[in-house]
């Protein structure tokens, strides 16, 4: 009798263990940035701050992709350790050749959120459930700054809209760049032009 309590007791233990939210040092937390495709940015500095703690730059650099679709979104970044109360982004836009500024204060509750186990589908069809660890930024025409919180693609799940402000830069300083991104997205730009709204 003794035994049976014992192995009921250590199976409800096991139940309990395997649901609760997972333990930050099994965590990678991530940051990516993504942008709408035909409409490519250029991040100028990507900066985290854990106040007190530290202080760091995630080189980020070009972004056409990966804003939604079989692709998105996804975007390429660096490690969140520790994870940051504040993000810092500044990019260019090449669509509206300007610059956009904005300081985000993360949510408190964010990596709780984040903690919350999430189906994972593996290439063999296998279902895991895990922390949605990856936290991406998505630059959209007009400043606006979307984030995502994801496992993988198919479970994001949108956290966040805030919005960038304009800033004064040097467009002399994208002029190649620009002309290089218009060779590519000219075409496109000028059926579609750049909304403003609706991302």
């Amino acid at each position: 009798m003794i035994q049976l309590r014992s192995f009921s007791w250590l199976a409800c233990l096991s139940i309990l263990v395997g649901c609760s939210p997972w333990q930050d040092e099994d965590i990678s937390w991530y940051v990516g940035v993504a942008a709408p495709s035909h409409y490519d940015v250029w991040v100028i500095n990507l900066h985290l701050e854990k106040s007190g703690e530290r202080s760091w730059r995630i080189p980020a650099g070009h972004k056409g992709c990966c804003w939604e679709g079989g692709r998105g979104p996804f975007g390429t970044g660096g490690s969140m350790d520790p994870f940051p109360n504040l993000i810092a982004i500044h990019w260019f836009s090449f669509a509206e050749q300007k610059y956009y500024s904005i300081m985000i204060d993360v949510p408190p509750d964010l990596q709780d959120q984040m903690r919350v186990p999430a189906p994972n589908r593996t290439q063999d069809g296998e279902i895991r459930h895990l922390p949605r660890s990856d936290l991406i930024l998505g630059l959209a025409p007009g400043g606006e700054v979307v984030a995502w919180m994801m496992n993988q693609r198919t479970n994001a799940v949108e956290v966040m809209r805030v919005q960038a402000i304009e800033v004064e830069g040097n467009l002399n300083a994208f002029k190649e760049r620009t002309k290089n991104y218009l060779e590519r997205s000219g075409a496109y730009l000028e059926e579609h032009g750049v909304p403003l709204e609706g991302w």
